[in-house]
């Protein structure tokens, strides 16, 4: 599925956020996929099941997956991922396209590179 970097600044639920919204984002889970459950990936990755569960609250928060009391945890379709994410992220592909072209990148090459990964190829 994914791994865990102990070596990371970032807080170990941060990580595992990180991890399965990749994993639902490149479509590797698809919409409609169960996750584990808690317990269960909390074993597989030998930790506290409080920390996936903080996961999981803070991407369904996002939209990227919806519960299901009593059955478990879903990836969400596209459409369930926030307004406030999309805003977020596009601030930040903003700030690094501008950077990006002040160091010589050309509106050409960032244009390549986004259809790109469109199609997967970056």
């Amino acid at each position: 599925m994914f791994s865990l970097n102990y070596r990371d600044a970032r807080p170990i639920y941060e990580q595992v956020k990180d991890g399965l919204r990749h994993l639902v984002v490149t479509g590797a889970i698809q919409p409609g996929d169960q996750l584990p459950s808690v317990r269960a990936l909390a074993s597989s990755l030998a930790i506290n099941p409080n920390t996936i569960q903080r996961a999981y609250e803070s991407l369904e928060a996002e939209g990227y997956l919806y519960t299901m009391p009593g059955k478990g945890s879903y990836a969400s379709e596209q459409t369930g991922v926030n307004q406030d994410r999309r805003r977020r992220l596009l601030e930040q592909f903003d700030a690094a396209a501008s950077e990006l072209i002040f160091l010589g990148m050309t509106a050409e090459e960032l244009a390549l590179r986004v259809s790109g990964a469109k199609e997967g190829r970056v």
